[in-house]
Formats: structure tokens, C-alpha cells, sequence
């Protein structure tokens, strides 16, 4: 069985420590087994792995978040990076397509889907185990699971079994699907749990003979260096609309243990393990009132209670928790992040300003972690200035070698080739000036600092 994890969401309803790059999986906000923090794609990952299926998994994102999610659980689990947004069905297809063409698995082969930001206890990874055997013995294309609802809710989609009376004849481990229904109102979600639905917990299984089918009769290649090449003209799609919901022969597994969507403030804040996150207090009156906070600055909140504080580089968010998911309406126009992290550590920015000839500059603070390295590139449109602030490391200029230490000056022309490589923890001002400044302008040349190494040797690059 191959699992496919994945990942996306536009961060919105986790504003202001979530946006387009660091999603509400790459928050480390749960309490982890070593006693500090860990993130939900970190957790699902632990998971995984105390299960025995991490060396069978693979991780779809947008090739913005290649980086950060190799920042959260290193480089030995594939990912595969979306060159566009694209929907479900999209990403689940160029999974399928990544499979077949570049591992390769077996046609007849189990492929499970899961979000990234799934929560639930261990037990549920021995669960997925079950979907193999399901498929084969209810010679079904398709497998889901579906968790019982703790309530009438309108934020999920609902199976409903065929079950009505007893009159499914197929064992109690799965039933047979009677009808989808995307997230109802209330009214009918009551309606919906007294025909004994379930909540679709985003969450299915099928051989990868059936998603390559599916992927010829819509027209689409099942070669994945094909469908690379398409996908900036694939319409949005979702694997609901596109698959579930086409699918006659499917079955639902029901599970029964904890299951939930930590996607917004009024449920998260339950899991963190205590009421603050970083700097600052609330008051023994503020009940079931928490604070987040990513600044250097000190946050106190007193005597207000069922509200969440939360705050980062990008902005201060305070809102009652049943009202915080207003702050989607409320974030009209794209901002681009003021913390990022990186496959190599993080950076903060602190300053960005342009003069009268549209000159621009932008300030840094870069960390790097120890034993990692930036990319071997360089930029046409900007120089670049750097202030070692602490730690020691390797700077390459030009094919030219040198170690760097506490208080070192480094000038990087625009054109220059240059990457930096931190030995202990490594802290840095970046400024960089230039007629534009963004992050398209550049050429990446190599990425470990071995293959580099070899480059300056031999004066290659």
C-alpha cells in the first residue's frame, strides 16, 4: 500500500501565523512527545512512522512549500511538487502519475489518500490497513472513511451507508454508499445523522489501475513528465466532484474514535496544552482564552475570556473564537509573508521601503540551522549585503571558498554566484537593494554543498 499525503490551504482562518507558504500544518503549536512543540504535518509524519507506513508514503504541495516541509520532516519522504494549484483531483492524479512512472508501483497496488492535516490517535494508522482487503472484498473501486458525528455540524460533507433497517448484507467493517451530501445546513444534518451518516473525513483508497483509468477517459496522460507539462491548463477539480461522486461501486469504513479538524481558532487553542504561547499572560479570570505569540514583544490580556490572541510578523489577530473564522472575509487582497521557513532554518523581514528612483530595498533576518546550506544561485536584479550577527559558517563567492565568523561583512554584486553554509547556528542581516525585488529573480545553479564543493574545485561554475 502507498500513502499519499496531501498538503494545501490557503491559511486564512489561522491568520496571522498561517498564509499562502506556512499553512496551518506547519504551525508547531501541539504539544509533542520530547515535551516542547510539534506542527500537525510533524505529528501525522511521528504517526506514520510508529506505524510502519512512513517509508510508503509521498507528500503532494505547491512547489512553494517544498522547502518547509522539508524544514519539518527532512528529506527522506518524496515530494511531490505541484507547479500550480490545481484542486484535489489534480494533485491526487499527479500523485497516481508520480507512482506508476517514477517509482514504479504495481498497477494492482492500494493508493491511500490522507490530508496532511488530519488528527487523530495511532490507533487509527493501523485502520488504513484495512483498505487493501476491503477493496478486494467488496470488489469495490473505491474506499472511504467516514467517522460518526459528534454533532450536527454544516462545516462537513456526510456519507450515508446503505444500512437503513439491516438490509446491507455486506459485514458491519464496511458498508456499501448510498448518497454523498456536501456540507448541509443544520436542519439537514440532523436529518442526515438519524439516517446513520457519517462525516467524510477526507480520507479514501483505491487501486492505481482505477485512478490511471480515470485518468484516460478524462483524456488526461498517466505518464508523469506528461502531465507536468499540462498542468498550468488542467481545470480546478475536486476529487469529490470529480471521482467520489462518479463512483457507483463504493464503500464507506466506519470509525468510531477521535477525529478532528483543528482548521480554525475555535478548535485549535483545545490542543495546545496550556493557555500561552511565547511571550506574555492571561489572567486567571480570562477563561478559555489563549495566546499565540510569534513577536519579541510581551502580550498580556486580562479579563477577557473565550478569545484568541494571536500574534506574528504578519499582523495581531483578537477575536471572540466563535467569530475568529470572519477573518477570511476580512483578508481581501493577497500579503506577501513576513516570516518564511525554509528548508535550511527561517527568516524574519524587518524593513521594506523604495526611494524616489524606484530603488528598492528589503532587510532580513535570516537563521540558518546548523550543518545546512542556501542553494548555489545568483540574482540579476539585486546585490545583497550581509551581517554575520552570530555563528560560524562557509561562504562561497564566485566558485571561491571562505569561512565566515561573528561580525563579518559580505558583498554580494547583482550576477555574483553565492551560497552560505551554517557550522554552528548561524544568524545574519540580509539588505538587499535593487530595481526588483522578488523572488522569481533567481537562478539556482546546485543545491548540496558537496556538489558546490566540487564546483569550486574544479572552477566549473
Amino acid at each position: 500500500m502507498r500513502i499519499v499525503l496531501l498538503s494545501g490551504g490557503s491559511g486564512k482562518r489561522l491568520w496571522p501565523l498561517s498564509n499562502e507558504i506556512r499553512s496551518k500544518i506547519f504551525l508547531k503549536l501541539l504539544p509533542s512527545e520530547d515535551g516542547g512543540k510539534e506542527s500537525m504535518i510533524q505529528r501525522v509524519c511521528r504517526q506514520l512512522d510508529e506505524a510502519g507506513l512512513l517509508s510508503s508514503a509521498s507528500i503532494v504541495a505547491h512547489e512553494s512549500q517544498v522547502e518547509i516541509i522539508q524544514n519539518h520532516v527532512g528529506d527522506k519522504i518524496p515530494i511531490i511538487a505541484e507547479p500550480h494549484k490545481r484542486g484535489t483531483f489534480t494533485a491526487v492524479a499527479l500523485a497516481a502519475s508520480y507512482l506508476h512512472s517514477k517509482l514504479p508501483a504495481t498497477l494492482d497496488e492500494t493508493v491511500c489518500v490522507i490530508p496532511a492535516d488530519i488528527f487523530v490517535e495511532s490507533e487509527f494508522f493501523d485502520l488504513l490497513r484495512q483498505f487493501p482487503g476491503v477493496l478486494s472484498r467488496s470488489k469495490s473501486d473505491l474506499a472511504l472513511l467516514g467517522t460518526t458525528p459528534k454533532r450536527p455540524s454544516c462545516q462537513y460533507g456526510y456519507i450515508v451507508p446503505q444500512q437503513a433497517g439491516g438490509t446491507d448484507s455486506v459485514p458491519n467493517d464496511y458498508y456499501s454508499i448510498s448518497q454523498f451530501v456536501e456540507k448541509p445546513n443544520e436542519e439537514n444534518a440532523i436529518r442526515l445523522i438519524n439516517q446513520n451518516a457519517l462525516w467524510n473525513c477526507g480520507v479514501f483508497a483505491f487501486s492505481l489501475s482505477f485512478m490511471l483509468s480515470s485518468l484516460n477517459s478524462k483524456g488526461l496522460p498517466i505518464g508523469y513528465d506528461e502531465l507536468l507539462d499540462r498542468y498550468e491548463h488542467l481545470p480546478e477539480a475536486s476529487f469529490d466532484v470529480e471521482v467520489v461522486e462518479k463512483t457507483r461501486q463504493s464503500v464507506v469504513i466506519p470509525y468510531d474514535k477521535a477525529w478532528q479538524d483543528l482548521g480554525d481558532w475555535g478548535v485549535l487553542p483545545d490542543y495546545f496544552g496550556n493557555s500561552v504561547i511565547g511571550l506574555g499572560e492571561v489572567s486567571s479570570d480570562s477563561i478559555e482564552t489563549h495566546l499565540v505569540n510569534e513577536l519579541a514583544h510581551p502580550v498580556h490580556v486580562i479579563g477577557v475570556s473565550n478569545i484568541i490572541v494571536a500574534a506574528s510578523a504578519d499582523g495581531i489577530l483578537v477575536a471572540n473564537k466563535a467569530k475568529s473564522n470572519q477573518i477570511k472575509k476580512m483578508l481581501n487582497s493577497p500579503q506577501k509573508p513576513m516570516y518564511t521557513e525554509k528548508r535550511w532554518g527561517t527568516y524574519r523581514i524587518l524593513d521594506r521601503s523604495k526611494t524616489e528612483m524606484e530603488t528598492e530595498t528589503l532587510t532580513k533576518k535570516v537563521e540558518m540551522l546548523p550543518g545546512k546550506n542556501t542553494s548555489y544561485h545568483l540574482h540579476r536584479k539585486r546585490s545583497e549585503t550581509w551581517t554575520i550577527l552570530s555563528g560560524t559558517g562557509e561562504f562561497m563567492l564566485d566558485a571561491v571558498n571562505y569561512r565566515i565568523q561573528t561580525g563579518d561583512v559580505l558583498q554580494i554584486p547583482a550576477g555574483a554566484k553565492h551560497a552560505i553554509k551554517a557550522i554552528t547556528p548561524l544568524e545574519f542581516i540580509e539588505i538587499q537593494i535593487g530595481t526588483e525585488l522578488v523572488d522569481e529573480d533567481i537562478i539556482r545553479i546546485a543545491t548540496t554543498w558537496d556538489e558546490m564543493m566540487r564546483y569550486c574545485n574544479n572552477k566549473d561554475l
